[in-house]
């Protein structure tokens, strides 16, 4: 019976090529299918799905769901261990006398499977059970031929090198973060001192700074595992002992780094509007942030768009209204208007499936671009999570279930793929990595300090604010 993927979005491997063999239904006990789509299964019929054999290699869109979903279920080292273990058995690879021709015949789809899940969900294998169930099981191929050789040898490099990659990313956002931090400090040390600094004396051209935004946002969601989506919901699995599958798993967290980027960027706009303390050079910040947002807007940046406007709707911002009443404001209206959360965000989604659709049929990486308002992809993410139950009355998995969640993930996996077409320009990245930007408290007070508080309760938070900021300078 064959299985027809609801999803189109196919992930490609560096590894065999996908359509090397074809899916046959194996008929293992425990799978239920409607109009001919797998719906639902036990888990160990579903393992027994993944796994291939002499006649039959699984189709790639299950592999995919399969490996994303299994994880609410069961640990990814645990999942490694049957595989090999079934991989073994079945095609009694342990034993020494085994058939040369059936091995051959085998060898090649167990890598292809190896390497498909090594290069879509490299972070598993950080975990070192993981690790030596791989080493195992490869090492069993390598043995009989020499092309297996050198094809487990290419699998490996490349995992070590994509595991590489990470560490150094972490590292460097570790630095980045510190740097930060220790201009933050140096400002709270002198809060009233004049920052010599700010984006307009770096660069006052919206099309550059979004453009040096739109590489800040592509390497951070290059970094993140299609898995951060499952390991954000769920802590754990009823039927597990009510014991998270991620508790003892060293889990990559490029997700929330993404998510703090939002913030930072939201701040640092906020910030860059209340520092001046002239009401022209204030208007002029917000007209240039005005621009920088309609150029993220072309570009297909969706989420530093979103930034940029949360910044100016903060309320140290909005209540600048002497500030705002110098600002042209109709191409705002027009970006807001684009961002309308009502109606579920129906705007930005037409938007969204507009830069899509473009990207699909690009000539130019430039048009490749779709950067999604990523908060909002999460809430979507969380409210399929919530809005379907993982397993089914007869202690089946919901597989139609995470055949939609794979769907979503699916489409972020092609747009995280690409690569930015722009120069970098480092002076301007630095400054937008490392600025310091000020806490709500201190934005509340630049605001009230550039327009005077308008009621009595203004007035006293605004001298509740000057105590408690300006005491510790």
């Amino acid at each position: 019976m064959p299985q027809t993927p609801p999803f189109t979005g196919q992930l490609g491997t560096g590894g065999y090529n996908k359509n090397l063999y074809q899916t046959k239904e194996e008929g293992y006990p425990g799978l239920f299918y409607h109009d001919e789509n797998l719906v639902s299964g036990s888990l160990e019929a579903l393992i027994h799905h993944l796994v291939p054999n002499v006649d039959y290699y699984p189709d790639r869109s299950y592999i995919f769901t399969f490996l994303l979903s299994s994880r609410l279920f069961i640990h990814p080292y645990e999942l490694m261990s049957k595989v090999c273990h079934l991989c073994m058995e079945q095609q009694r690879l342990s034993d020494p006398q085994a058939d040369k021709m059936r091995v051959r015949k085998i060898a090649p789809k167990i890598l292809q499977l190896l390497t498909e899940w090594t290069e879509t969900f490299p972070y598993d294998f950080r975990d070192e059970r993981m690790m030596r169930s791989l080493k195992e099981l490869t090492h069993r191929l390598a043995s009989g031929d020499e092309v297996y050789r050198k094809a487990v040898s290419q699998m490996s490099q490349g995992l070590i090198r994509r595991l590489t990659v990470l560490s150094q990313y972490e590292e460097a956002l570790v630095k980045i973060n510190a740097t930060a931090a220790e201009r933050l400090t140096a400002l709270k040390a002198k809060p009233q001192a004049t920052i010599q600094r700010d984006m307009l004396s770096i660069c006052n051209d919206p099309f550059t700074v979004a453009q040096q935004l739109t590489h800040i946002e592509l390497e951070r969601l290059s970094y993140i595992g299609p898995e951060e989506f499952v390991q954000a919901f769920v802590q754990k699995d009823p039927l597990d002992n009510d014991k998270s599958c991620f508790s003892d798993h060293k889990k990559a967290s490029n997700l929330e780094a993404y998510v703090e980027w939002f913030n930072r960027l939201s701040y640092l706009v906020a910030t860059e509007i209340c520092m001046p303390v002239k009401k022209k050079h204030r208007a002029r910040v917000i007209e240039f942030f005005i621009d920088v947002a309609r150029e993220c807007f072309n570009i297909g940046n969706f989420n530093s768009l979103m930034a940029i406007i949360s910044g100016m709707n903060m309320s140290p911002v909005s209540r600048l209204k002497k500030t705002w009443s110098k600002v042209k404001t109709a191409k705002f209206d027009i970006l807001e208007h684009q961002m309308d959360p009502s109606s579920n965000f129906y705007n930005y989604r037409t938007a969204l499936r507009g830069a899509t659709q473009r990207s699909i049929t690009a000539n130019s990486s430039r048009e490749k671009i779709v950067i999604p308002f990523f908060s909002l992809l999460i809430k979507d993410i969380y409210f399929l999570n919530e809005g379907c139950a993982n397993r089914l009355q007869n202690g089946h998995i919901n597989f139609e279930k995470f055949w939609e969640l794979a769907k979503q993930v699916s489409e972020f996996m092609t747009w995280k793929k690409v690569e930015c077409p722009f120069e970098k320009d480092r002076k301007i990245l630095q400054y937008l990595l490392t600025a310091p930007v000020f806490t709500e408290d201190a934005l509340y007070l630049a605001s009230y300090e550039s327009e005077g508080p308008e009621n009595n309760m203004e007035k006293d938070r605004w001298k509740s604010l000057r105590t408690t900021l300006l005491s510790r300078v």
